[in-house]
């Protein structure tokens, strides 16, 4: 049974049709936007604990290692690690982000597609591709939602290694 059978649309209706996806695809870019920002700031704090890393290592290879600069080292190890996954949890978001714009692109085209052409099965890849620009906007959500918990993990760690 096709649903979509003697569907016709005029001009205003595909325009109307076609505002959802270009309002998600804006909605991705000020998120994106702000991933972007996160992912430029771990970035940042990895390559800072690198050298950070790197300059306590010429020391200790000039002196005998205080405990203080092991401690200090073990804290850079760990952070490293943590911040390395937060890393790869803002390029899965970014990604999610991305491909959701694609879908979004995608499923404005097959609308301006199907207003030309009278294919009656083109209504289930439209809705089928914005279900799916849905689904990786939610995913990147989530992982968003991650990448902040795991920030404030790290900031936790590092207030307490210090105490």
């Amino acid at each position: 049974m096709d649903i979509f059978k003697d569907f016709t649309l005029n001009a205003v209706q595909i325009i109307q049709l076609m505002v959802a996806p270009a309002v998600m695809i804006s909605a991705c870019g000020l998120l994106l936007l702000g991933i972007n920002n996160k992912y430029s700031l771990v970035v940042n704090r990895i390559r800072l604990l690198n050298e950070e890393k790197r300059r306590l290592m010429i020391k200790i290879g000039e002196k005998l290692p205080t405990t203080d600069d092991n401690i200090r080292l073990e804290s850079i190890a760990t952070q490293l690690t943590a911040l390395i996954y937060r890393a790869k949890l803002v390029r899965n978001t970014v990604l999610c982000y991305t491909s959701a714009v694609a879908l979004f692109v995608f499923t404005s085209l097959l609308l301006g597609v199907s207003s030309f052409l009278t294919i009656g099965k083109l209504n289930y890849f439209i809705i089928a591709a914005f279900l799916l620009g849905m689904f990786f906007v939610m995913t990147g959500i989530v992982l968003a939602g991650f990448e902040t918990k795991k920030g404030y993990d790290i900031i936790l760690y590092e207030v307490k290694s210090h105490e």
